[in-house]
């Protein structure tokens, strides 16, 4: 299966040389000068538009301006994907960009190249249906679970809803964790080595994304809400 992945930031980057292992793969990226994942071949930013299977790998907040300036110039039959954090924002995007002709999966691998250290095997991998036959949402299905990847198929509304609080909450506590400059020390417990990780995790990723991951989801806000109150309920308690 040939697969074009186009943007190679960290995680374009990580995921284009994971796709390799188990297809052929080709990638673009608006800065040219990017070095090429291993077992990944190079290609124009004019030539990625005509694979068949096309894997967009751009911020949340860069969709609108990709496909404005792309969608036009991808062909009928193509299968356009994309791996944001969020997926009811770009789904609705691709939707109101791409010609009818044109297919529509949404993906969210939910690891990255810090929490995939040790490898793939397991972690989960979202896929939000939209415009895709049966048959080609299968093919995809069976690729990432022989990768083996936990694979789940639901709606954006419910991924977005899950979301808030499986992703949203820990990568908020990693900035604030980071903000409050928390470090390792000899005696640290357990459960302390937890947070630091969580830490790890989520905070080699550019800001940019945190801020999107708080924007982009509807759903964030009422986790944002909660989790305040909650913290609040605990200070008045150790207050009171």
């Amino acid at each position: 299966m040939l697969v074009g992945v186009y943007g190679l930031g960290r995680f374009g980057s990580f995921f284009a040389e994971l796709l390799s292992h188990s297809c052929d793969v080709v990638a673009a990226s608006r800065n040219r000068g990017h070095p090429m994942p291993k077992g990944v071949r190079a290609v124009s930013e004019d030539e990625i538009w005509s694979v068949p299977n096309l894997v967009l790998c751009v911020a949340i907040s860069a969709m609108e301006e990709v496909l404005s300036r792309f969608a036009g110039r991808i062909p009928p039959g193509t299968l356009v994907m994309d791996t944001c954090s969020v997926k009811m924002h770009p789904i609705r995007l691709m939707e109101g960009a791409l010609a009818p002709e044109v297919g529509i999966l949404g993906t969210h691998p939910m690891f990255g190249p810090d929490s995939a250290r040790q490898g793939t095997r397991g972690l989960p991998m979202i896929l939000c249906p939209s415009r895709v036959s049966p048959e080609r949402l299968g093919e995809w299905k069976g690729l990432f679970c022989s990768m083996g990847l936990s694979v789940s198929v639901m709606t954006p509304e419910a991924h977005d809803k899950e979301a808030a609080f499986t992703q949203g909450v820990a990568h908020y506590i990693g900035r604030v964790l980071k903000d409050l400059g928390i470090q390792q020390s000899a005696i640290a417990t357990v459960g302390f080595r937890k947070l630091l990780e969580i830490v790890e995790q989520t905070c080699n990723d550019p800001w940019q994304l945190f801020l999107d991951l708080q924007r982009y989801n509807p759903y964030t806000k009422e986790m944002r809400l909660r989790l305040k109150k909650s913290l609040d309920t605990v200070m008045n308690a150790i207050d009171s």
